[in-house]
């Protein structure tokens, strides 16, 4: 079997040579392009496709993986946003993620930005970068006095209810669909109305789908309780974002921690140097000291990373191999 790597990262190599050492049957050729219908032509003569990038995936991409008798696409990764279901499902292609790489690493970070928040760092760094070593007059709230409103309790919503709880901090959640363990211990609340209301953080642990999109917007924001505080490492359309601005003016929106944003792919894993980009919410929340902003990274631990690498490339092999996987993404 051969397989092809696509967007492939100097961080990941070492996992890509720890998995070749462990299949020496299947021939691996890596390349730090992303999958582009310019760069799709280097897959010819391949069985198998593993990419990762924040770009959408082209439709003439995968029609040219089936001209080239290559069914098999595997993504490094959990969202498959990016793919076209329509196109792959006409193509005959089979698509596989890594629904679970690491729900620790994304739980635990997101812990962190709320705790920065709370403790106002941003406020505080940029004061002692100046040599203002005062603590006044920017007072901090405690983790453990929060009621933590968490809305999706898939792999890592549950890790970070297991860290909030930790913390001391009440726990109240929402999910269409409940974990029968956690409803036993009555954290779910009935609505995300009935959560938006007694919550004073709200954190975000779904995927990005249409019922989804723009889930936080002016009318939710509107629903909470005033000065809440916001966490999304999950989907950056998730939240409007000139709504999350407007609430944020008001004073509704206490702050946010923003690993994901809307429009991410012209900002996050760039250079800009000294540039500004050309994204004027972007800007604006970037510059505010009680806004958060980090770079798609809270994945980014050297475990997650590995199981990805692994895993990845095990579905493509059983894809080739076996006809299935365990992996496989049911559109």
């Amino acid at each position: 079997m051969k397989i092809i790597a696509f967007g492939i990262r100097d961080d990941e190599k070492p996992f890509v040579d720890q998995w070749c050492q462990a299949n020496p049957g299947v021939e691996v050729k890596i390349t730090q392009e992303l999958l582009t219908p310019e760069t799709v032509t280097q897959a010819q003569g391949f069985d198998g496709v593993t990419a990762l990038q924040l770009n959408p995936y082209a439709d003439e991409v995968f029609e040219k993986l089936a001209s080239y008798g290559i069914k098999n696409f595997s993504v490094r990764n959990v969202g498959v946003d990016g793919i076209n279901p329509q196109v792959v499902a006409k193509l005959g292609i089979k698509v596989t993620n890594v629904p679970v790489y690491s729900p620790a690493a994304i739980a635990e970070f997101t812990v962190t930005q709320l705790l920065n928040l709370l403790r106002r760092t941003k406020e505080y760094d940029r004061k002692m970068a100046q040599g203002d070593f005062r603590w006044a007059p920017q007072i901090s709230r405690e983790l453990n006095q929060q009621v933590i409103g968490v809305v999706g309790t898939g792999h890592i919503g549950r890790v970070a209810i297991q860290i909030y709880q930790g913390f001391g901090a009440k726990v109240i959640a929402y999910d269409a669909f409940r974990n029968p363990e956690l409803e036993k211990t009555g954290i779910y609340v009935d609505s995300l109305d009935e959560l938006y209301a007694q919550a004073t953080v709200v954190t975000l642990h779904v995927p990005l789908l249409d019922s989804t999109h723009h889930m936080l917007d002016q009318a939710a924001f509107a629903k909470m309780r005033p000065g809440t505080l916001i966490v999304n490492a999950s989907r950056g359309p998730l939240i409007d974002e000139e709504a999350l601005i407007a609430a944020l003016d008001s004073g509704q929106i206490a702050g946010a921690a923003l690993d994901v944003m809307e429009v991410e792919t012209q900002v996050f894993n760039h250079d800009l140097g000294n540039r500004k980009p050309d994204y004027p919410a972007f800007n604006n929340l970037f510059a505010r000291d009680n806004v958060l902003i980090s770079p798609h990274r809270a994945f980014y631990t050297d475990v997650a990373v590995r199981n990805m690498v692994f895993e990845s490339f095990q579905a493509s092999r059983d894809l080739f191999e076996k006809g299935y996987s365990d992996k496989e993404v049911k559109f």
